[in-house]
């Protein structure tokens, strides 16, 4: 059942205490863990404590990790489908029945030294994890309002990868207990599945989406069915390529970090540990984070930042790395760390991390919000399936680099510069991601942005703003205020602008004229505006015709009501919400000097107090050009009667 989105929500902590998040978080957290520990524990038995001569220890690695990725490349296409049509509570449940069977199996295994049962049991986990992720994200947002979907996203990643280095961490030490560490590794394993299972058992229903779909069995025309599918939202299709680019680029430094440790910071295998710590510590901040930054909104303005601070970091670990002078002996961890030299390293790597948990997290949420319902599993799935694809293809490609005379840290410097090629290529291709980046930066660092009644504008459907008209940056702040994006009327001659005109031809703002003036613009800029809600967007109106010159409220035209007449039954079911920016009267981008803005850099200074207000919805037969400046004009707090005092009446001595 869909949490109410008017509830109020405190942290995303909160959710830990909700039956709809704690259990699912609990079994996702718990079968991270075992099948990591699982992974390590393995790894280690075949690397340093038998000797095969089929399965060499420097092959080892290797080989289990191809084994647990195939099932991803065979299984995905399955596994989105059979989300889609069953209750995804009873899916977790029979998935995490198997995952004790799969490590009943790896007991025996273990106690009994026989290592192509323990391969087999790596490609079972694989194929449970397989199953288990197209759930996974299509669980959250059937049980998470769109408030909540970013601190979700944040906790489940958070939670993942603090699993992942606490399974490797205990796979380590259980797996090294002299003469009983397989047997130790063999209860952990089975204990940690059980838990799941009694956690999955409190999980709430979550009903299925598509309970009539009929199950194609061919993963290779499912998957690019599934792709067709992500394709006809190119803002969806374009985000599954942005997180198997990051899943590309993490690898690259998650698949080094023991040589990197070995051979360039010369430390023994602490070091190595060590950097799989800061890296996994760098991740889960980083995806805490975003629910802070977004306001508890999916804040897609995320994406760029974290994109840069991706590529920045991984460059100047570069810089940082080259050069270290070679010590005699391997470097323990306590003679690695008491040298400052090292500290940018760890610094870079933390950084790094925590740059790409702002770039995913969001990039998750958006996919969840935006794909249909009905099959968003299977896209998940198909996202899967890229993420495989695309970390085979970087150990390849990381492979034949270091194979040409690269080394580790070049092969860094390489990476963190492609990241911004191909960051710069996706937000050229989606131009969503680089607006909400430009709004995220004017409502935090310019401005100070508060928001009041933002539940009001609505998560889904047709919806029309009205706003009154400030300043040119106007449509930037509603930007950062609007869950998903909105399509603006403006002033044909905001367009002509050097930056702005760009920005706004970026954002498919559709430019309006007097019908005077121009009626072949009028006309355009009305069947636009039909075609916006008959697909179902965020259209935004600015009814006083232009930037106020005096400060004042100016009366309201009616174009909003032409626009509802053209709709099927008069704009029936298109919800009006009427909207106030506050304080902006005064501030560089409006008309306060003499009727022209941008007149005087800074003459309010960083940081000053601007706000936006939204109102409760009017329904569509109700609306008047007077209603809506009468309800606006309550929103700045000013008498209607006396419309210069709207904007000076809500202006602080800022």
């Amino acid at each position: 059942m869909q949490h109410d989105p008017s509830a109020p929500h405190s942290s995303q902590f909160a959710l830990l205490r909700q039956r709809r998040f704690a259990p699912f978080f609990w079994t996702q957290f718990l079968g991270a863990a075992n099948d990591n520990l699982f992974k390590f524990a393995f790894t280690v038995l075949v690397t340093y404590q038998l000797q095969l001569g089929w399965l060499p220890p420097a092959q080892a690695g290797l080989v289990i990790g191809a084994l647990f990725i195939l099932p991803f490349v065979l299984f995905s296409a399955t596994s989105g489908q059979l989300a889609d049509k069953h209750d995804k509570t009873r899916l977790i449940r029979f998935i995490k029945s198997l995952e004790i069977a799969i490590m009943a199996l790896a007991a025996w295994g273990f106690h009994a030294t026989h290592v192509p049962a323990l391969l087999a049991c790596v490609f079972l986990l694989g194929l449970h994890s397989t199953l288990f992720g197209p759930v996974k994200y299509a669980y959250l947002p059937q049980q998470l309002s769109e408030r909540e979907l970013t601190g979700g996203n944040g906790m489940v990643e958070m939670g993942t990868f603090v699993a992942i280095l606490l399974g490797n961490v205990a796979g380590g030490l259980l797996i090294a207990t002299p003469q009983v560490g397989a047997q130790h590794v063999a209860i952990a394993c089975f204990a940690l599945a059980l838990l799941g299972r009694l956690t999955a058992q409190a999980i709430p229903s979550s009903p299925a989406t598509d309970p009539h779909l009929k199950i194609n069995w061919n993963p290779v025309s499912e998957t690019w069915r599934n792709l067709s599918l992500a394709r006809e939202q190119l803002a969806v299709f374009r985000s599954l390529l942005g997180i198997s680019w990051m899943w590309f680029f993490g690898a690259v430094f998650l698949a080094n970090f023991p040589a990197f440790a070995k051979e360039v910071l010369h430390g023994n295998e602490q070091v190595a540990s060590l950097l799989l710590v800061v890296f996994s510590v760098g991740i889960g901040v980083g995806s805490l984070l975003c629910e802070v930054l977004s306001r508890r909104h999916v804040e897609i303005g995320l994406v760029p930042l974290g994109a840069i601070g991706m590529s920045v970091f991984a460059i100047d670990l570069y810089f940082a790395s080259r050069g270290l002078p070679a010590p005699p002996a391997a470097l323990s961890l306590g003679a690695f760390m008491a040298q400052a030299a090292h500290w940018r390293v760890l610094l870079d790597l933390c950084l790094l991390a925590l740059f790409a948990g702002l770039y995913s997290v969001p990039m998750y949420a958006l996919i969840q919000l935006r794909a249909q319902p009905t099959h968003r599993a299977r896209i998940i799935a198909a996202n899967n399936i890229l993420n495989a694809l695309f970390m085979i293809a970087s150990s390849l490609l990381a492979g034949a680099l270091l194979g040409a005379g690269l080394s580790i840290p070049e092969l860094f410097l390489a990476v963190g510069l492609a990241n911004a090629v191909v960051a710069f290529y996706i937000f050229m291709l989606v131009p969503e991601y680089l607006l909400r980046f430009v709004a995220f930066i004017a409502s935090r660092c310019i401005y100070r942005f508060r928001i009041r009644g933002d539940e009001h504008i609505p998560t889904k459907g047709p919806a029309v703003l009205v706003c009154n008209h400030v300043s040119f940056v106007d449509p930037v702040l509603l930007m950062a205020a609007s869950p998903r994006p909105i399509r603006f009327i403006m002033d044909h001659r905001i367009f002509r602008m050097p930056v702005l005109g760009w920005m706004f031809r970026l954002a498919k703002a559709i430019p309006i004229a007097p019908r005077h003036e121009d009626e072949a613009t009028y006309e355009a800029a009305f069947r636009e505006a039909r075609r916006v809600l008959d697909d179902g967007e965020l259209l935004c109106i600015f009814p006083e015709g232009g930037i106020t010159r005096d400060g004042s409220l100016q009366p309201f035209k009616g174009g909003v009501v032409k626009i509802l007449e053209e709709q099927p039954e008069g704009g029936a079911g298109i919800p009006v919400v009427p909207l106030a920016l506050t304080n902006l009267w005064g501030s560089f981008f409006s008309r306060v000097e003499q009727g022209q803005a941008m007149v005087r850099p800074f003459r309010r200074g960083f940081f000053s107090r601007v706000g936006l207000a939204a109102d409760a919805p009017i329904a569509a037969r109700d609306v008047t050009p007077e209603l809506l400046r009468e309800r606006v004009a309550g929103l700045l707090g000013a008498p209607t009667a006396t419309p210069g005092a709207a904007y000076r009446g809500s202006r602080s001595s800022t």
